[in-house]
């Protein structure tokens, strides 16, 4: 049962997504935003949720009982945005002036927009606190559960089942596929995983038919508050890992100042006089030596952040030497920003019939959603040169992404033209939204493929309790380039109009030359995909070594 209240969580994620991706589209209806400035919003709220995680952590871990007292935090943070995005619609609080009962720009206030932007702030906590504990709290619940007497064969399967659920840690920071995954080892896994979808499906599904935005945003609330109250009223069936854990990040520190405060000291000619060299059992990299300057054992050690074990040392290194593959993760922030942003946009007054039957807007979401779950459930790793190369094949799905978008966006500027709609944002476009079915998929595969190859690139050079922190490391670099996504609108917008030509980005879309911005993102993301091959190419396996291995010459 313990189990089945952390799951209950996700139905909240799950409704939330679908509140926020429909954002752009309640910006530039309802406030009359240019698709530019909905898409800044859009994206500033976008980029904090990749980057709150990596500040959670820190919290999580210092905390006793953290995962499940940041789902509770979280999970309260989510249910009060929800809620104030409902009532900062336009009608909510206007009513009583009789004279803004619709949604329209003039009945937007101060107020308004105040409870507007609080909700973005406090959803985006919501889900940044959902992305560190949820699965690992569901994952707590499924283990410490286990019954303590079993025979070998079911042990055995236990283990089995717990390596390959840690084998990406990845999927620990994606809510909606983790969990997928933890259902799918489970019994009657088929029929939990059924309810779990089934619930948010019908929803996203409805919700798309209902006029109002306070009740469009109002349900996703509701469900999130009924979630929160089933979660903690399971407190005392809970299990609990009061594990301690230790902070990457301190290590980090604690290490380069050891080994700057030791810089005049000289390196042993044997390592084995490095503090607990004997005890660790990692991995060892070649070069960087001054930092291991931080485990020489002085006599009369004076301060405490003066000593540094070598295993500290090494997640040291590592972690250095993930910077230069960092960059390439803030252009694919880039990308990932176009998705809930320009595509939306792109998607808004299409057609969404097939036959007589009128689909819902939100058939795209489900169309990416499920092809980035289908890409991280099946995506395996076959060797470390594999592991090394497959981030850039997430970034050629990021080329193709662009260069096809650009394509569909000068097709419906056709239509557009043809029809002589340009003066009419808000008129119907004759032409199918299912064109815009392949960049949402070649954009699945480019979220997934980056998310997930993070971890299994360096799975056989990091710790475990190193592992998350990479991970969350390249989620908020990711981040940081969703939310430069705004300074490269303006940039590329600025650079547009020289000599007196028309900016590429109008009021509105019709009017806008997105398909120009497009074929810039693509050029970009080919440059990244060079920059990428050439730092992949200078890895060199050989500089990282098990300890006790004889280093090879490079």
């Amino acid at each position: 049962m313990a189990f089945k209240r952390v799951v209950v969580l996700l139905w909240a994620d799950m409704f939330a997504n679908y509140a926020l991706w429909i954002m752009q589209t309640y910006l530039t209806d309802v406030w009359k935003l240019s698709p530019a400035h909905a898409a800044g919003i859009q994206n500033v709220y976008s980029g904090l949720t990749k980057a709150l995680p990596l500040f959670f952590i820190l919290g999580v871990d210092s905390l006793t009982r953290g995962n499940f007292w940041m789902l509770a935090f979280s999970s309260t943070t989510y249910s009060v945005g929800l809620g104030l995005l409902s009532m900062s619609t336009p009608p909510v609080l206007s009513k009583s002036t009789g004279n803004c009962s619709q949604y329209q720009p003039e009945c937007l206030g101060r107020t308004q927009k105040a409870l507007f932007y609080t909700s973005l702030a406090l959803i985006a906590v919501g889900v940044s606190g959902h992305i560190v504990s949820l699965v690992a709290f569901a994952s707590e619940q499924r283990e410490l559960k286990k019954p303590p007497n079993n025979d070998q064969k079911n042990g055995t399967q236990e283990s089995q089942t717990k390596a390959n659920n840690t084998e990406d840690n990845s999927q620990q920071f994606q809510p909606i596929e983790g969990m997928i995954s933890l259902l799918k080892t489970t019994p009657k896994r088929s029929f939990r995983i059924f309810v779990v979808i089934l619930v948010p499906v019908i929803g996203t599904i409805a919700l798309p038919y209902v006029k109002p935005w306070s009740i469009r945003f109002g349900v996703p609330a509701i469900c999130s508050f009924v979630a929160l109250i089933f979660f903690i009223s399971g407190y005392f069936e809970y299990e609990f890992d009061d594990k301690p854990r230790q902070s990457l990040f301190t290590n980090v520190v604690r290490v380069v100042i050891a080994s700057t405060c030791k810089m005049f000291h000289k390196h042993p000619e044997d390592n084995h006089q490095l503090y607990k060299y004997d005890e660790y059992t990692g991995t060892h990299i070649n070069g960087l030596r001054f930092l291991e300057k931080a485990a020489i054992v002085e006599e009369d050690p004076k301060k405490k952040w003066r000593l540094c074990t070598i295993s500290q040392v090494e997640d040291t290194k590592i972690t250095i030497c993930m910077i230069p593959f960092w960059i390439s993760f803030i252009i694919s922030g880039l990308i990932t920003s176009i998705g809930s942003t320009y595509f939306v946009e792109q998607a808004n007054h299409l057609n969404y019939k097939v036959g007589k039957l009128k689909l819902p807007i939100t058939i795209l979401l489900a169309i990416y959603e499920q092809t980035k779950l289908g890409f991280s459930t099946s995506f395996t790793f076959t060797s470390i040169a594999g592991k090394r190369y497959t981030p850039a094949l997430g970034i050629m799905f990021s080329v193709l992404c662009c260069i096809t978008a650009s394509k569909v966006e000068s097709r419906r500027l056709g239509v557009i033209s043809r029809y002589g709609l340009f003066d009419k944002p808000d008129g119907k476009i004759p032409m199918t939204a299912f064109w815009l079915v392949p960049q949402y998929f070649l954009l699945a595969g480019h979220d997934s493929i980056m998310e997930m190859s993070v971890s299994g690139f360096f799975s056989d050079k990091a710790t475990e309790s190193m592992k998350k922190y990479i991970v969350l490391m390249t989620k908020a670099i990711s981040g940081l380039g969703i939310i430069a996504s705004v300074l490269s609108v303006y940039i590329v917008g600025r650079v547009s109009e020289r000599g007196g030509r028309t900016n590429w980005f109008q009021e509105t879309l019709n009017k806008s030359r997105l398909d120009n911005y497009y074929w810039v993102l693509a050029v970009l993301t080919a440059a990244n995909f060079v920059w990428y091959i050439i730092i992949a190419t200078r890895y060199r396996t050989e500089d990282i070594k098990t300890k006790g291995e004889k280093s090879e010459e490079t």
